[in-house]
């Protein structure tokens, strides 16, 4: 189990693990928490009390510090998993949806070709099986006789955090859609 560490304002910043978010706790990093305790870490023996010490981890911290202007504003960074999960592991062309290991039946699409000028960005990037993907090549949709059957999009910060493909826990997901937007893929 990791835990969403947020900046003071309630910012997703990172999956953090279970040790990093003890450091945090000992360091008195933490501003507020979000959740029933999930995870109880113990530690030595205390010298002078004879006690075990011990850590409750709440799934969600909100971390003190200053926020970064820029974190906020970043177009999160593509990668091949996240993609196909905002895509729901579903080719743009043909629809058939690949839920078993989609490694190896899906690849990453460039609507505008790479050798065309395209970029590898969330919105010139789509999931395609790699049947359609050869038969699309390296030509526009319009040459190839070929339409999208959904749209590209940007994931916002929220939907970057669920679409990294950890093991959420339920208030963990909670709180990450309340600000995914209701027209994500991620909510249907």
């Amino acid at each position: 189990m990791d835990v969403l560490q947020l900046d003071v304002s309630g910012r997703p910043q990172a999956w953090i693990s279970p040790k990093d978010a003890v450091i945090l706790y000992v360091a008195g990093e933490v501003a507020w928490t979000i959740g029933e305790p999930c995870l109880v870490m113990r530690g030595g023996i205390q010298r002078a009390s004879g006690l075990q010490s011990r850590v409750e981890l709440h799934p969600i911290i909100a971390v003190r510090g200053a926020v970064p202007s820029r974190a906020w504003r970043e177009v999160p960074a593509i990668a091949n998993p996240k993609l196909f999960a905002r895509d729901r592991h579903t080719c743009a062309y043909c629809g058939q949806r690949f839920l078993r290991e989609p490694r190896e039946h899906l690849t990453r699409e460039h609507i505008i070709p790479t050798s065309r000028g395209g970029t590898h960005s969330w919105m010139n990037c789509i999931t395609a099986c790699r049947s359609c993907n050869g038969r699309k090549g390296n030509r526009l949709l319009q040459e190839a006789g070929m339409e999208l059957l959904y749209l590209p999009y940007i994931p916002n910060l929220h939907e970057d955090m669920i679409l990294k493909g950890r093991r959420i826990l339920a208030d963990q997901m909670e709180f990450l859609l309340a600000s995914v937007p209701r027209h994500s893929r991620l909510h249907g």
